[in-house]
């Protein structure tokens, strides 16, 4: 007799550490929009595993190009060359306009790679004193759980008894230009923040933030970082959530759907400045760039613009957005989002998000809760308007829900 999913449930909380709060459904397969669970019952994802899953769930082309690079060569270590490294950074700098290429795995790494990467600038190029170099981040980011990073978060839950911490940074409002410009000194280096806060609850800034953030980068010699890893390859309608304001940053990093939920795959991309410090020896990863990687990386990149799958992204997103706010209920605070990076924030009196992500579960819909009293919505980039309007029937009926 397979197991239940009790039984699963069971054994994870046995065996493994308690660090996640699961919805309680026990997936087993996955194609396009849809996952099932181990008894078969169908769901249409709207997390798109945090925006890993641009591409839908087990795309045949990215399948084939993982399982073509695993029968010939998966791992040799940055000690050699290997023969889809080079493709792979000719291709993602064509894609993305960077100049140099920084092959990592998680998105953490990223983050962790960038911040040595920009103060090692900031010491040999800009020529900050030796450990004096500060980087801006902005309250309420996220941009991962390594111990450098949460050492510059706001957020209790992810600092409380995990300290000492790092020095070095320097915590500004999201969205306030002033307060950049005000917290800039001759010691800044880097200026790291998400175009659009996802974990926060998707909190979009205001028109014209990012030109005059690019602006006062440019202006006092700082490096402008954009943590792209959920807003970018098509997320937000765009390939970089950068393009909606027409900025370039000095560094972007990517990952998640950079593999498109296949393997962890991200990068560091920058300005010959920022990487061109970096020598050998003094930074690097054994899998970072492996041939695997690249060859899936690759395949991800290309149906991503080879099936429109990003103008898609702009397109139902529209439209999953205004069929949102076209739900009267007393439920919902506001509706926020940019390409299909939505979020259904309620009122605190609703109750927490999660009651309604569980209720969501028994008509289909697979969504994840956020900062207690926030719906966040991410499908995968090869949603359909049939997909769009069956899914908003459904938000209708359980934000219209009475849970007293």
């Amino acid at each position: 007799m397979s197991a239940s999913v009790t039984d699963f449930v069971a054994t994870e909380a046995r065996f493994g550490a308690h660090n996640y709060e699961p919805i309680g459904v026990v997936l087993s397969r996955g194609e396009g929009v849809w996952v099932w669970d181990t008894e078969d019952n169908r769901y249409l994802d709207c997390l798109s595993a945090y925006s890993a899953v641009n591409q839908g769930h087990c795309h045949p082309k990215i399948l084939a190009a993982m399982v073509e690079q695993a029968h010939r060569l998966t791992l040799t270590s940055r000690a050699f060359h290997n023969d889809q490294l080079a493709p792979f950074y000719e291709e993602i700098a064509a894609l993305t306009g960077s100049h140099k290429v920084l092959p990592m795995n998680s998105g953490a790494e990223a983050v962790e790679s960038a911040i040595k990467s920009v103060r090692k600038w900031g010491y040999e190029v800009k020529g900050v004193p030796d450990g004096q170099a500060e980087i801006i981040v902005c309250a309420n980011n996220f941009h991962g759980r390594t111990l450098g990073i949460v050492g510059f978060s706001t957020d209790p839950g992810t600092r409380t008894h995990f300290g000492p911490f790092a020095p070095g940074f320097r915590i500004i409002p999201f969205g306030d230009a002033a307060a950049l410009e005000a917290a800039i000194t001759p010691n800044t280096v880097a200026f790291l923040v998400e175009p659009i806060q996802g974990e926060a609850g998707v909190i979009i800034p205001p028109s014209g933030y990012f030109t005059e953030v690019r602006e006062l980068c440019t202006a006092n010699n700082v490096m402008l970082v954009l943590d792209e890893i959920q807003t970018g390859l098509g997320r937000t309608g765009k390939l970089l959530a950068e393009q909606h304001e027409g900025i370039e940053a000095d560094v972007t990093l990517l990952g998640k759907a950079l593999s498109g939920g296949f393997y962890p795959v991200s990068a560091v991309l920058s300005n010959n400045d920022v990487l061109g410090t970096l020598r050998p020896g003094q930074h690097g990863s054994t899998f970072g760039g492996n041939p695997l990687a690249c060859a899936v990386a690759r395949a991800a990149m290309r149906v991503l613009v080879d099936e429109g799958m990003i103008e898609n992204a702009a397109r139902q997103g529209a439209r999953f957005l205004d069929g949102l706010r076209d739900i009267r209920a007393n439920t919902i605070r506001e509706v926020r989002g940019r390409g299909l990076m939505l979020a259904v924030e309620l009122h605190p009196e609703a109750g927490r998000a999660r009651r309604y992500c569980e209720a969501l579960q028994g008509k289909g819909i697979l969504a994840k809760d956020t900062h207690e009293h926030t719906i966040r919505i991410a499908p995968p980039l090869v949603i359909t308007t049939d997909h769009v309007d069956w899914a908003l029937e459904r938000f209708a009926a359980i934000l219209t829900q009475d849970f007293s």
